[in-house]
């Protein structure tokens, strides 16, 4: 948004507004900087959608920023403070952080419950201090770092109809834990040998093989088909977008599926942005055809 634009929007609303405005501009910067497949998903969706999805990323990402990468800091310290200022946003409507301004405004106008993003602040608290997981712990962790950010997006798609949320409920979660799934096999490297951390209970990661790789392919197959079976019932308006992050993933997990296990372990998995942009034809193509 230029000085210009800020003039012009500033002469014809009050203030509070102008904050907000560019609060979701700052959501969108943090969006498309970090993740180009994502914020194509959501250009699919109806514009009246697209900010409180950008609202949500941007929350999402920061906090992962703050256990990922900040190094040189005391993490723990900042998460703490990071969740102590979404609270305290979310209470007042307001922050001076425009990211959580953003994200609380999204939280008030959808009625999303304070225990989903409590649950994904959880998990992200997991990441510093846990490296190995069995069932139930990984359990716990996708519930928070992938399936609730799927919930939080429902209760935006779903405008308050608490009937549709509770139907499709079960079949986000699936999709979210697709979504993380696929995200692990493709951070292999950066996950295990970065930061030791290893998120298959049962699989020894230092001996990946066919076999094992197999294994999480086949669980990821059972998610990604009970989470379809849920974008086909939103509401016409953000199944695009959806289906377009669905296809995208499909996509990139058949790579990782026809590529060695030492391959996976060893190089990022990534999809080309020219088969990004197919994927957007193919995708709005078959939603024009009512095929999804």
């Amino acid at each position: 948004m230029t000085e210009f634009e800020i003039k012009e929007l500033a002469s014809g609303m009050d203030y509070q507004k102008l904050f907000n405005k560019v609060s979701i501009s700052c959501s969108k910067v943090v969006t498309r900087s970090y993740s180009t497949s994502f914020s194509l998903g959501i250009r699919c969706l109806d514009k009246e959608v697209q900010d409180p999805i950008y609202a949500i990323y941007g929350f999402v990402r920061f906090a992962d920023e703050i256990v990922d990468t900040f190094h040189d800091f005391d993490k723990q310290t900042l998460l703490d403070r990071f969740k102590q200022d979404t609270h305290r946003a979310v209470a007042e409507k307001i922050s001076l952080n425009p990211i959580l301004n953003s994200f609380q405004k999204t939280v008030n106008s959808f009625n999303i419950e304070a225990s989903l993003y409590d649950q994904f602040l959880k998990s992200m608290e997991m990441d510093l201090t846990e490296t190995e997981y069995d069932q139930q712990g990984i359990d716990e962790y996708i519930l928070g770092s992938a399936q609730v950010v799927g919930l939080m997006c429902l209760r935006v798609f779903c405008k308050r109809d608490d009937a549709m949320y509770q139907r499709l409920k079960a079949n986000a979660m699936h999709l979210g834990a697709a979504f993380q799934k696929i995200n692990f096999l493709r951070d292999l490297k950066a996950d295990f040998k970065g930061m030791g951390r290893n998120y298959f209970p049962g699989i020894d990661l230092s001996r990946f093989d066919a076999e094992s790789k197999r294994k999480i392919e086949d669980n990821i197959d059972i998610d990604f088909k009970a989470g379809f079976e849920g974008i086909k019932q939103l509401p016409h308006a953000v199944r695009l977008g959806m289906y377009v992050a669905y296809v995208y993933y499909y996509a990139l997990f058949k790579k990782i599926k026809n590529t060695p296990p030492e391959r996976v372990m060893n190089q990022r998995i990534r999809i080309r942005n020219r088969q990004k942009l197919s994927i957007l034809a193919y995708s709005y193509v078959k939603h024009q055809l009512k095929l999804i």
